[in-house]
């Protein structure tokens, strides 16, 4: 890959293209235009304006332990320690699950809840939070809403703050470490997570990218991938205000399972369980009705 350096832009991502093509990886043409547009600060449009530029020897380095990276294995959103979304920058680091679109559909019903009801001020509770990403989509979103975060890794809610941060957000987002919510006392109006679910059996046969490279406090939901929501469930009926609701993402063929632990614990589940853009059943509401 040293013979990177000098080449046009356009062939030297059909290089990369090629060679991650070559070793498997899916998105090859993405993948190589999102490395080289990382490299060369150039967009989709700055890439085709200027095909002929040849690659600097500095650029020609990175994009060669770019595709080193990538061709282990290693997501283009961790190489780059970012990944969008909700159209939002968010900072990563090692020990916070990549978010994904799938998860979007989270917010999209949570949005969907405080909108009808259009309480002032809505208090929002994040259990899990990852990277924020949940949360502050929300706040982002909802200019009088607060909210709070919670991660039992420090350092993963170092870089959640660090992101609220960024996106002017401090202000109304608190983080919190702990178990689930243990330490903390309501009430919410909404409280949402993305929790892990996945068998703990299951782990070893996952993709490389998730398997390899994201934090497995993030994956393992215990034997039977359900063991977040025997917490979260209970959990959210000692937190959420009479009328608040639960909004948790779950896995494929888990829809029932969870619907079930909310019903246990006392939630309302008067809807069904909505699926993501791949038509994957991704996320359950239970709510706190007055008695």
């Amino acid at each position: 890959m040293h013979a990177l350096s000098g080449l046009p832009l356009a062939a030297a991502r059909r290089a990369v293209g090629k060679l991650l093509k070559d070793a498997g990886v899916e998105s090859t043409d993405l993948d190589a235009r999102l490395l080289i547009g990382e490299v060369t600060g150039l967009d989709l449009t700055g890439l085709v304006s200027q095909a002929g530029r040849p690659l600097t020897a500095e650029e020609a380095e990175r994009l060669a332990g770019f595709t080193v990276r990538r061709l282990a294995g290693e997501p283009v959103a961790r190489i780059f320690g970012q990944r969008e979304f909700w159209g939002l920058p968010l900072r990563l680091s090692a020990d916070t699950l990549v978010p994904r679109p799938d998860t979007e559909t989270v917010v999209e019903v949570a949005l969907e809840l405080l909108r009808a009801e259009a309480r002032p001020q809505p208090r929002i509770l994040d259990i899990g939070t990852g990277s924020g990403a949940i949360l502050l989509a929300l706040l982002s979103e909802c200019r009088d809403a607060t909210g709070v975060a919670t991660d039992i890794s420090l350092e993963t809610l170092r870089i959640a703050r660090a992101n609220a941060a960024a996106l002017g957000l401090a202000d109304r987002a608190g983080f919190v470490a702990g178990d689930y919510a243990a330490a903390l006392s309501g009430p919410f109006d909404l409280i949402v997570s993305n929790p892990p679910y996945i068998p703990a059996g299951d782990i070893a046969a996952l993709d490389i990218e998730v398997r390899d490279h994201d934090p497995r406090l993030a994956l393992d939901g215990g034997a039977d991938g359900l063991d977040a929501y025997r917490r979260i469930a209970p959990e959210s009926m000692r937190l959420l205000r009479p009328g608040g609701a639960l909004v948790v993402e779950f896995g494929q063929g888990q829809s029932g399972a969870v619907v079930a632990l909310m019903r246990t614990a006392g939630l309302t589940v008067s809807s069904p369980p909505r699926a993501d853009l791949g038509g994957i059943l991704r996320v359950a509401v239970g709510c706190h009705l007055a008695p």
